[in-house]
């Protein structure tokens, strides 16, 4: 079981917090009792449990997907060094809804105990919500609610999962519909701040992807416009899997100490929050299919790409990105191959044209915050 304790336990610990304490009392235009029914059900809604023993379950709804995916990874022993120096939280930027299934399996696959993860609320319906409730011990997070209940016992549960359990959260608070890494949020953050955990340590995480699953789906819609249902999600998913081919690089950076921060203090959590995200995007790993999208334009000689790659790749070699080859040619004939199986790009008469500009524009977009200079890269 996820818990150390009954439920009932859980349920007491939560609402012996003082910010809890605090909201029972009533205001907000309801008397206690009401607060404390508005609590009760999100405390319901939030219950999880993780069975570590069925762990690899949660590739089956998923595997027709999954196996497609190569997993690799970097520095993972900084992960494994951290939990067992103290309690972990990885902050990971969002790529995919892959990420929930390829970052926690990469740490299983090295032994490393498997997080509980904060996911969007409406990945828990049908088969796939059951085993984040009953498998991988997910937490399901309302991002859109601006209910003071919610929040007050949305921070007190992760308080409360932190005394047991490792989490994973993505600070950017979703997907990246343009591709770019996003400004991060500070909720979950500063909840894990104020769990009261003597030694926790937030690992930077990245995920970079040489092919992203929905690309289209994300590159069309540009900006997130409302929540859609999962279950249409992954028909959507299973539609772009066919022909699909990718690996996922998950990158760990090294720990950083939250003591040094004041959970109570906005501007220290701020500063935590954007010092992670500087980190992360440190350690995304640069591949070919990015390089050529932002190199390339609608319609290049050969020659000329080369020159164009070439200048990339030493802007990014000097803002000490995490690069996966320096190589001119190898970065080309692998990223526009890929490209070319995604129909993004084509190749006629010696020349290369871009098919679909804006999935391109996505992908070159995953590298702004290395391309673009410091000042703008900090507003």
């Amino acid at each position: 079981m996820m818990w150390e304790m009954m439920p009932d336990d859980i349920t007491q610990a939560v609402l012996a917090r003082d910010d809890v304490v605090r909201y029972l009392q009533g205001g907000h235009g309801q008397t206690p009792r009401q607060a404390r029914e508005r609590v009760y059900a999100y405390l319901d809604e939030l219950r999880t449990t993780q069975r570590y023993p069925f762990y690899r379950a949660l590739k089956h709804p998923l595997y027709p997907i999954l196996r497609k995916i190569e997993r690799r990874f970097e520095h993972v022993e900084i992960a494994r060094a951290a939990t067992q120096s103290g309690r972990v939280i990885y902050a990971s930027n969002h790529k995919s809804h892959t990420d929930y299934l390829v970052e926690p399996l990469v740490l299983d696959d090295n032994g490393i105990r498997p997080p509980v993860i904060a996911a969007g609320i409406n990945l828990f319906g049908g088969p796939l919500g059951l085993l984040h409730r009953h498998v991988t011990g997910a937490i399901p997070v309302r991002r859109d609610t601006k209910d003071p209940a919610y929040f007050v016992t949305l921070k007190a549960y992760v308080a409360e999962v932190l005394r047991n359990h490792d989490l994973l959260f993505y600070p950017e608070g979703g997907r990246s519909y343009s591709g770019e890494l996003k400004q991060p949020k500070t909720g979950l953050m500063q909840a894990a701040m104020q769990a009261d955990c003597p030694r926790l340590f937030l690992v930077p995480t990245a995920i970079a992807y040489d092919l992203v699953l929905e690309d289209r789906i994300l590159a069309r819609q540009g900006v997130k416009r409302r929540q859609r249902p999962f279950a249409r999600e992954l028909a959507e998913m299973v539609r772009q899997a066919v022909g699909y081919r990718s690996r996922a690089f998950v990158t760990f950076g090294a720990p950083l100490d939250t003591s040094e921060y004041d959970p109570q203090s906005r501007r220290d959590v701020l500063a935590l929050a954007h010092r992670t995200r500087q980190e992360i995007g440190r350690l995304y790993k640069v591949l070919p299919t990015a390089v050529v999208a932002a190199a390339i334009r609608p319609s290049v000689a050969t020659r000329v790409l080369e020159w164009r790659v070439e200048a990339v790749l030493e802007k990014l070699q000097a803002a000490g990105a995490n690069l996966e080859t320096t190589n001119v040619e190898e970065t080309i004939d692998r990223g526009v191959e890929l490209l070319e199986a995604r129909a993004v790009l084509v190749i006629e008469r010696g020349r290369f044209r871009v098919r679909d500009r804006t999935t391109l524009r996505y992908y070159a977009r995953t590298i702004n915050h290395l391309l673009q200079p410091p000042t703008a890269r900090t507003r």
